[in-house]
């Protein structure tokens, strides 16, 4: 095992509250694209300040859910990876004390994980426009995913808008002070999978670092927290996490 493998497992042993924060990168091994990366990303062929923006779904909303179907199908076909397991692993054993979450997929609650907050929302429900009411989305799947319909309020037929946030939307206030909270209490943080380019969560490891944190970095490339990371790892996150769980096996 590489040496810095085995010295984020010493971290993660010695911790005594550990924190994850995730991005796309943990659940792009499981087929959803990221937003980013030059050949796959959902940016490349769309403006995202129109196409996936709120004032975009409340002036053209069709549009938005024409560019959201394919998405949406992907993650309703998805399934967990090595990389969520590991970490309701971690979860299940003590060691991770909470996960904060940029992925609105579910895949970290599907794989076992208790305690997520989803900072950017999430799809488990979705709120009609005209009267607010909020219905799981999961009654709408399959004439939205896997037909042509627009998914809308069965009691006044407004158009439903998915619960994960959009540009120029608020974060969900509880979701968001719990995830500040978690960086203000964890002596460690585990960043897995994200860029940390979208304020206000890059600055989460900022607080976890002022709060005398330290920092384990595991993404595919480099960002601009790796020079303030105690462990800095440049690979795939269902590849490495469960390496990382073997070797809190070997101690154990």
């Amino acid at each position: 095992m590489p040496a810095d493998l085995r010295a984020a497992a010493g971290l993660l042993r010695s911790a005594r509250y550990a924190v994850a924060l995730t991005g796309a990168g943990v659940s792009t091994p499981s087929g959803i694209p990221d937003f980013r990366s030059p050949d796959s990303g959902l940016w490349n062929d769309v403006n995202p300040l129109v196409a996936a923006s709120l004032i975009g779904f409340r002036i053209r909303p069709k549009e938005f859910y024409r560019w959201a179907r394919p998405l949406a199908r992907l993650i309703v076909e998805a399934e967990p990876n090595p990389a969520h397991f590991a970490l309701a692993e971690l979860e299940q054993r003590g060691i991770l004390k909470a996960l904060i979450t940029q992925n609105i997929d579910l895949l970290h609650e599907r794989a076992g994980s208790k305690v997520v907050y989803e900072v950017h929302g999430h799809i488990r429900e979705a709120t009609c426009v005209r009267c607010h009411r909020v219905y799981p989305s999961a009654d709408f799947v399959d004439e939205f995913v896997y037909g042509d319909a627009f998914p809308r309020c069965p009691r006044c037929k407004g158009l439903l808008k998915p619960n994960a946030i959009l540009f120029g939307e608020s974060l969900p206030p509880e979701a968001i002070n719990r995830a500040y909270q978690a960086a203000r209490l964890c002596d460690l943080m585990l960043v897995v999978g994200s860029s940390l380019t979208v304020t206000p969560v890059s600055e989460l490891p900022a607080v976890a670092l002022s709060n005398g944190a330290q920092l384990i970095m595991i993404n595919k490339e480099p960002t601009h927290y790796d020079h303030r990371g105690r462990v800095v790892i440049h690979e795939d996150a269902a590849d490495l996490l469960p390496r990382l769980i073997d070797l809190l096996d070997e101690a154990a």
